[in-house]
């Protein structure tokens, strides 16, 4: 599970960094979103492997928008770091990773095409992220 004041600490961070407009629109839909990667029904995962729960936490970020700003930077983010966890990460260059991102904030690819994405594009890797 992903901790609410961590992924408030990662916006602030994002938002300090990039720029942006500080600031929370909706609690609600934040908490919706992170918990939707580790979402069970009838006590089985619905979305069991790091590469579903990237695209559905990116999906669900962006598409609830629950920051002021900085929603596709804070949802990409979340993304790579639960890819991360699982030794995994993303081969792409920076403009097909703007571009995947664009075409998800602009309701064009949904979690199937996002998946889809991350599955040709992520590696294992060893880390160091705990």
């Amino acid at each position: 599970m992903i901790d609410i004041d961590d992924v408030l600490n990662i916006h602030k961070l994002l938002i300090d960094h990039f720029g942006g407009s500080h600031g929370l629109r909706d609690k609600n839909s934040l908490n919706s979103a992170i918990t939707r990667p580790f979402a069970t029904f009838d006590k089985q995962e619905l979305y069991p492997d790091p590469i579903d729960k990237a695209a559905a936490i990116l999906e669900s970020i962006i598409t609830n928008h629950p920051f002021i700003d900085g929603n596709k930077r804070t949802g990409y983010v979340l993304a790579r770091l639960l890819l991360l966890k699982s030794e995994l990460d993303i081969e792409a260059t920076q403009d097909e990773k703007y571009e995947m991102v664009i075409l998800v904030s602009k309701g064009k690819w949904k979690y199937e095409q996002i998946k889809g994405w991350f599955s040709k594009r992520c590696k294992y890797k060893r880390t160091t992220i705990e």
